[in-house]
């Protein structure tokens, strides 16, 4: 059966989870973090991609990130996984695949979703039960966005952007943002999109990404 086709329009936002390979470990400790966070800053810069927001949890990760070009996600991943996997298996003594075969994306709507599917991203070490509160992870883009910690990474998209007019205003209104209560629809909704690899967003903005998918076939 042949692979539904990877949907990743220019310009567009998109949330990307690689995970490891039967869900093993891809990060033994913080050092091999910083590997990771340099090679996927080096690939983003390669191929023109802004990372909005990221989680880099024990066997796998989260991205949102906007493309300039419909492959340039497919090669920034593959030129990350090629650089870190080879230091990975040298450090550890192993061999093979680190990561699976082809990582998760679904299209996410701006206006509506998108800040949505960040804060999803950035709450994953506390659904996790690895941290309390999202300031308590050290490997994500929350501190960027909730208190202006510097990332080299971070492109902060225009919807973080548009919360307030000086830094210390969109601050505080993504922390505000956070108190919410997250309803357990757009969990499952956030889920079934990446993992069927289906649009994050209302139905017409899902037709008009069927319409670009059709009319580039």
């Amino acid at each position: 059966m042949p692979r539904k086709r990877r949907c990743c329009p220019p310009g567009l936002p998109v949330h990307v989870v690689q995970r490891g390979n039967n869900r093993q470990a891809c990060f033994a400790d913080d050092t091999d973090r910083k590997a990771y966070a340099h090679w996927l800053r080096e690939g983003a810069e390669k191929y023109g991609i802004a990372v909005h927001a990221w989680v880099f949890m024990t066997n796998h990760v989260h991205l949102l990130v906007t493309p300039p070009a419909a492959d340039a996600i497919s090669r920034c991943m593959q030129y990350l996984g090629r650089y870190y996997v080879r230091r990975f298996n040298y450090r550890y003594g192993r061999s093979g695949t680190l990561f699976e075969g082809r990582f998760k994306s679904s299209v996410v709507q701006s206006r509506e979703y998108l800040l949505v599917c960040q804060r999803y991203i950035e709450l994953n070490p506390v659904r996790a039960g690895m941290a309390r509160d999202p300031a308590e992870y050290t490997w994500s883009s929350y501190r960027a966005h909730a208190f202006g910690k510097r990332a080299g990474l971070w492109q902060p998209h225009p919807e973080y952007l548009a919360l307030g007019k000086t830094p210390a205003e969109r601050r505080a209104a993504y922390r505000r943002f956070f108190v919410q209560e997250v309803s357990g629809r757009v969990t499952k909704d956030i889920r079934d999109s990446l993992n069927k690899g289906l649009v994050l967003g209302n139905s017409r903005f899902r037709d008009e990404i069927e319409q670009l998918i059709v009319g580039s076939e």
